[in-house]
């Protein structure tokens, strides 16, 4: 009895911190609850994930960003007018006609490593550009930057930078198996195109937009928007008979950010060299898949 009665006032002692413990659980708990329901009714549309920039800085936490969610949603306008469409309605003779030519077309574009020196009007550039700006984004927030580069400067600096990464690359990053996977195209880190080539186009994704206010404008889904965009510009190109190769700069995105004074929310997405190709230019004897491996009908 003496024993348990020496112990009674250090276990009323450690019940009552114990149940200090669980009331504060209890209301963070709660809070936690209350925060994620004010976040999840706003039902935010999915944004896709920004590409890794070691050099971007955080800007605001979840409370930051549903605060700039209301005032975005309270700036929008309510009403944008609508105007007749019309469009020139073809034959289905003239369909079949110009979709098999538009095909033919595309099938001969390439990627090409190999392209010359042969100055290209700016004003084709422009255009293309122009072309690759009518594609559907997101929303209508057009999430896209092309920076053109034809200074030769700026182009060996820009070369210097990715063939320095890609090196690493080869040599380390991208796996043995990857790297015999490109033997057979005979492609490496050395880029010479970035030097002859009289354009470079770099295609940024902006991840998220500004308000007048300096605040944050979501992009939606950013990547897939600028991503179709980029397809349109290969078809532009490739219409007015100027030939690119599809560049990822694997680990160059922030270097190449901060070369070109670009903001923190663009990441790179896409460089295309520009250009004619060189008089012995060639390209890998490739096959593409037939329609019925491409094409499901249902």
């Amino acid at each position: 009895m003496a024993l348990i009665s020496s112990l009674t006032p250090v276990f009323l002692a450690v019940v009552c911190i114990l149940i200090v413990v669980i009331i504060m659980n209890a209301k963070k708990g709660d809070k936690i609850v209350k925060k994620d329901t004010k976040v999840n009714s706003h039902s935010r549309p999915w944004v896709d994930e920004d590409l890794q920039d070691s050099t971007e800085v955080n800007e605001g936490g979840d409370d930051e960003d549903t605060a700039d969610i209301e005032e975005e949603w309270t700036n929008m306008e309510d009403n944008i007018s609508h105007i007749p469409f019309k469009i020139n309605r073809l034959t289905d003779e003239e369909m079949v006609t110009r979709s098999k030519e538009f095909y033919e077309l595309l099938d001969k574009r390439r990627s090409v490593r190999f392209i010359s020196d042969e100055p290209v009007p700016r004003e084709v550039i422009e255009n293309v550009i122009k072309t690759a700006g009518t594609s559907p984004s997101g929303a209508h927030t057009e999430p896209w930057t092309f920076v053109v580069v034809q200074d030769a400067e700026m182009k060996h600096k820009i070369r210097e930078i990715i063939e320095e990464e890609e090196e690493i690359n080869y040599k380390k990053r991208m796996g043995e198996r990857w790297v015999t996977d490109l033997k057979r195209l005979r492609t490496n880190w050395v880029k010479e195109y970035l030097d002859t080539a009289p354009y470079l186009i770099l295609i940024f994704k902006q991840v998220h937009g500004f308000l007048p206010n300096g605040k944050k404008k979501t992009h939606y889904y950013n990547e897939i928007s600028v991503s179709i965009s980029c397809g349109i510009l290969l078809a532009a190109l490739q219409n007015v008979g100027l030939v690119t190769v599809t560049s990822t700069p694997l680990n160059c995105g922030p270097r190449l950010r901060v070369l070109l004074q670009r903001p923190q929310n663009e990441k790179l997405l896409l460089l295309l060299p520009v250009g004619y190709p060189k008089k012995d230019a060639t390209v890998p004897d490739l096959k593409r898949k037939p329609l019925e491996n491409i094409m499901v009908v249902m």
